[in-house]
């Protein structure tokens, strides 16, 4: 564990992104403890899930596009100013060995300077993420570049994995928390929720975040009454 808790300073009471359920959650309940090896973030869409993780990433350093706290590009500043109103209250005595930001809507701007920097052989199995399918350039990087005692903030990785994809990377996470990293991740997938020792906020659009089990979580429940009768699930959704 690096990071134990997150909190919101001297944030504007409006505006975007501070009107944003995640953010207006952060406001009332002081900030968000991190008391697992493994964060999940759930919800629907518009929560501000994404949001949060991308600002917790740049609060602690990593580039608002992606990639290693080395990375500086930029090829087009959309991230929000939620970053620099966050304060990452950190484990004393503990600092990460690496980390990683991993978005997935601009994975490729990544891969783009991936290969320009040269760092391919080195962390990313010799290929470049432009060479492979976007879900197995996800696994190189999780494999090949993810390691122990790091630092990682993912926000939706599942965007570009298949359900074998998503259980592979499920193994090579609980592998590094072993490991001594620390994950928080911004998912919709049943399969990441199902995390060994994970912590699940899942954030609602009325601005509450709450710590809920794993047969809670909407995706988990949506998920499982859709796979038991598709049919019948999809003639309700359809009257409805």
């Amino acid at each position: 564990m690096f990071i134990k808790q997150v909190l919101l300073d001297r944030a504007p009471a409006g505006g975007y992104p501070f009107d944003l359920p995640a953010v207006r959650a952060l406001r009332e309940r002081g900030g968000l403890k991190l008391p697992s090896p493994v964060t999940l973030l759930a919800g629907d869409n518009g929560t501000g899930k994404s949001t949060l993780v991308e600002a917790i990433a740049v609060a602690a350093g990593f580039n608002p596009e992606g990639g290693s706290t080395a990375f500086n590009f930029a090829t087009r500043p959309s991230e929000s100013v939620l970053g620099e109103h966050l304060v990452l209250s950190r484990v004393p005595g503990r600092r990460p060995r690496t980390g990683y930001f991993l978005r997935a809507e601009s994975f490729y701007n990544v891969a783009t300077e991936i290969e320009r920097i040269g760092e391919i052989v080195a962390g990313y199995g010799g290929v470049s993420p432009h060479e492979r399918s976007h879900g197995e350039s996800f696994l190189d990087l999780a494999i090949h570049r993810f390691g122990p005692a790091g630092l990682y903030l993912l926000d939706e990785p599942e965007a570009a994995l298949s359900v074998q994809g998503c259980l592979a990377l499920l193994l090579r996470i609980a592998e590094l928390v072993q490991l001594g990293s620390q994950f928080v991740i911004a998912t919709h997938s049943p399969v990441l929720l199902a995390c060994p020792q994970a912590t699940i906020y899942e954030i609602g659009k009325a601005g509450d975040i709450a710590e809920i089990g794993y047969d809670q979580a909407d995706a988990v429940v949506l998920t499982r009454a859709f796979l038991a009768d598709p049919g019948r699930f999809l003639q309700r959704l359809f009257e409805e």
